[in-house]
C-alpha cells in the first residue's frame, strides 16, 4: 500500500505533467499580473466573443495569483461554463476543457484540498483518453490553442512560441477561423517594436486572414497600419473603419486602439483626439475609453513642442489622466509618468510635474526591477529636457542601464549614454566609459 508522502509525491508528478496556467512557466511579476487584470476586464464579455472560455481562465490563474482566491475559483467556473456554450455541442465534456480542469486541480491542492484535487486529474484523463490528439506525438489543438493565446500575453520574449503553438494546432484543426486571426495578430506582435515593413508573406496572411474574420475590426485596424507602413495611402479606409468600430461594444479588442494609432501616424492628430471624444461620447462611463483619449491628448500635447497649445487642451488632458489612474489604481505607473510631463508642457504645471516625480521617487524601491527601469528612463529624460539638470540626468540614465532587465527603456538609456560619450563633451564622459565598460 502506498504511503502518504509517496501518495503526495505521485499526485505532485501528475499536477506538474498538466498542461494548464500553473505549469506553463509564466513567471509574471505582481504589476504584470494588474496590469493583465485590467486588460482583461476591459476585453469584454459580449455574446459570441470566442475567446472568453480563454479570458476566464487566465484571468482565474491571475487573482489566485495575486491571493484572491475565491475570485480564482469563480472564474474558472465561468471559463468551463463558456467553453460549453461557445462550443455549441450535445456534451457537456471536451478537450476545450482540458487547461480549466488542470487549473482546477492545482487550485484545489494549492488549498490543501487533495481529494478534489484528484478529481480533476482523473476528469483530465477521461478527457485526453476520450480525445486524443490527432497527431501522437503533439498536444490536443485545442490545448496548443490555449497555450498560444495565453503566451500572446505575456510578452516578446513568449510571443514567437505563441506563433508557433498556433500553428502546430491550425496544422491539426485548420477549420478554426479564430485561431487563424490571433495567429496573424501574434506574427504582428513579433514585429511591433520593429520600424520595418511587414513581410509580404505576413501582410498576406494577415489579408486572407481579414477576409474570413471580416466582422473583427482590430485585425482590420492592424491590417490598414501594415498597408501604411508599406507606403500604401489608407485615409479613407480608415475614415470607414472608424464609422464600423464606433459602432461596435466597447472592447479591447473592437479596433479602438490600433485605429487611434493609425490617426496619429498616417491622418491627423487632431482627428484622433476628436474621434477619442466622440467614442466617449457615445460611452461616457467606459474606463477604456478614457484611457484611449488620454493617449490621444498625451500625443497632441508631446506633438507640439515648438508650437504653444491652448490651455484648453492641456488641461483637458490633465484631467482625463486623473480620471485614468483614479479608475487603473494598480497598473497606472506609465499614466501618472504622462500626466507629469504634460504638466511639463504647461507654462505653470513644473511644480505639479515635479510633485508626481518626486512621489514616484520615494515609492521607487517598491517597484519590480522592470517599471523602476522604465522609470529612472523617464525621469531621466525629464531631467535633461525639462529641468535642464544634464548631470542628474546621466546618473538616472546609468540607473536605469544598471537593472539587468532587457526592455526598449535600458536600449534608450545604453543609446543615449553612448551618444554623450561619443560626444565627448561632457564632464562626466569618462565615468560613462567606465560604467559602460563594466555592464
Amino acid at each position: 500500500m502506498m504511503s502518504a508522502a509517496q501518495s503526495q509525491t505521485t499526485l505532485e508528478a501528475k499536477l506538474g505533467a498538466l498542461q494548464c496556467h500553473f505549469t506553463w512557466d509564466l513567471d509574471p511579476s505582481r504589476s504584470k499580473l494588474f496590469r493583465l487584470r485590467d486588460i482583461l476586464e476591459d476585453i469584454g464579455t459580449e455574446e459570441g466573443y470566442s475567446w472568453l472560455g480563454h479570458i476566464y481562465n487566465l484571468q482565474g490563474y491571475i487573482h489566485y495569483q495575486l491571493g484572491f482566491t475565491e475570485d480564482a475559483q469563480c472564474f474558472f467556473s465561468r471559463a468551463a461554463e463558456a467553453f460549453r456554450q461557445m462550443r455549441n455541442t450535445v456534451s457537456d465534456e471536451g478537450p476545450w476543457l482540458v487547461v480549466n480542469y488542470g487549473n482546477l486541480a492545482w487550485w484545489h491542492h494549492q488549498l490543501g484540498e487533495q481529494a478534489e484535487s484528484q478529481t480533476y486529474l482523473s476528469k483530465v484523463d477521461t478527457l485526453l483518453k476520450e480525445y486524443p490528439s490527432p497527431s501522437e506525438d503533439e498536444l490536443h489543438p485545442e490545448i496548443y490553442a490555449e497555450k498560444a493565446w495565453t503566451l500572446m500575453n505575456f510578452g516578446r520574449d513568449k510571443t514567437q512560441m505563441a506563433v508557433d503553438y498556433f500553428q502546430r494546432a491550425i496544422r491539426m484543426q485548420p477549420d478554426m477561423v479564430e485561431w487563424h486571426t490571433s495567429h496573424v495578430i501574434a506574427l504582428v506582435n513579433v514585429y511591433r517594436h520593429s520600424d520595418k515593413p511587414l513581410e509580404e508573406n505576413i501582410l498576406e496572411k494577415m489579408r486572407i486572414a481579414k477576409e474570413h474574420d471580416p466582422d473583427n475590426l482590430y485585425l482590420a485596424a492592424l491590417y490598414l497600419q501594415a498597408c501604411a507602413k508599406k507606403g500604401r495611402k489608407i485615409e479613407d479606409d480608415t475614415r470607414e473603419l472608424a464609422k464600423r468600430v464606433l459602432r461596435k461594444p466597447v472592447s479591447r479588442y473592437s479596433g479602438m486602439g490600433p485605429l487611434l494609432t493609425l490617426y496619429r501616424f498616417y491622418v491627423s492628430m487632431d482627428e484622433a483626439v476628436d474621434l477619442a471624444e466622440e467614442a466617449l461620447e457615445r460611452h461616457p462611463d467606459e474606463r477604456l475609453l478614457k484611457w484611449c483619449a488620454a493617449n490621444c491628448y498625451k500625443w497632441r500635447v508631446y506633438s507640439n513642442k515648438d508650437n504653444p497649445l491652448e490651455q484648453s487642451m492641456i488641461d483637458r488632458a490633465i484631467s482625463l489622466h486623473k480620471e485614468v489612474i483614479s479608475l487603473y489604481p494598480n497598473s497606472s505607473l506609465k499614466v501618472k509618468i504622462a500626466l507629469a510631463n504634460i504638466h511639463a508642457q504647461s507654462n505653470h504645471g513644473h511644480e505639479e510635474a515635479d510633485q508626481i516625480y518626486q512621489e514616484l521617487l520615494q515609492s521607487d524601491g517598491d517597484l519590480e526591477p522592470a517599471d523602476r527601469q522604465m522609470f529612472y528612463n523617464c525621469y531621466a529624460k525629464y531631467l535633461n529636457f525639462i529641468r535642464k539638470e544634464s548631470y542628474k540626468s546621466i546618473e538616472y540614465h546609468m540607473k536605469a542601464a544598471a537593472i539587468p532587465h532587457q526592455s526598449p527603456h535600458y536600449e534608450n538609456s545604453i543609446s543615449i549614454l553612448e551618444r554623450i560619450k561619443e560626444r565627448n563633451r561632457n564632464r562626466m564622459c569618462r565615468e560613462i566609459e567606465e560604467f559602460l565598460a563594466n555592464l
